[in-house]
This record gives C-alpha cells, structure tokens and sequence, in this order.
C-alpha cells in the first residue's frame, strides 16, 4: 500500500469549501487593502482560492491578535493550547473582528 500523504490541506474537503455563492470570487478590493493596526484582533478566515500567505488549516475560525507587518502578510500571535503561537497570514484571509 502506499502511504497517506501528511501535506498542509489534509482533511480539509469540507473546512476550505466555498459556498455555491461564494465559488469563483475574489476577495474584494476594500478587504485586501484595510491596514490593520498592532493591537486589533482578526478572524482567521481561509480563502482556499488563493494559496498565498494561507495559513494552516488548524487556525481556521481562531481569533489572533496583529502584532505587526512583513511586507504584505501580517504577523498575527494567538494561543494553541497552552502555546503562544506566531503566524505570518496575508490580508486575504483576514477579517476584522468586531467585539
């Protein structure tokens, strides 16, 4: 037999799935240029259609806390478990979080 692949996207058929009304669409022009400031807490919200900056699939739906910029992606830190975790996701798969 021969082994199952461990890749970034494993198990994730229905995580990364866009609805019907989403399918084929680009994140919109005001989204990717918002700049977030350090400080303001964003949602983790995979775009499958666009593989850059995509963070990890584990991160999806978690909220993080901008910490600053490297070049267009920003550096988000949030908590794993008992672990204080800091990713590099590109605007694309961000969302402002509103309290």
């Amino acid at each position: 037999m021969v082994s199952h692949s461990k890749g970034n996207r494993t198990k994730s058929r229905n995580l990364l799935k866009k609805s019907p009304r989403e399918r084929g669409a680009i994140p919109s022009l005001s989204s990717l240029m918002y700049d977030y400031k350090p400080g303001d807490k964003v949602i983790i919200k995979i775009n499958s259609a666009i593989h850059n900056g995509m963070p990890h699939r584990r991160f999806q739906g978690r909220v993080a806390e901008v910490v600053g910029k490297r070049g267009r992606a920003y550096e988000l830190k949030l908590r794993v478990g008992n672990k204080e975790k800091l990713i590099i996701v590109r605007p694309e798969h961000l969302r402002l979080f509103k309290q």
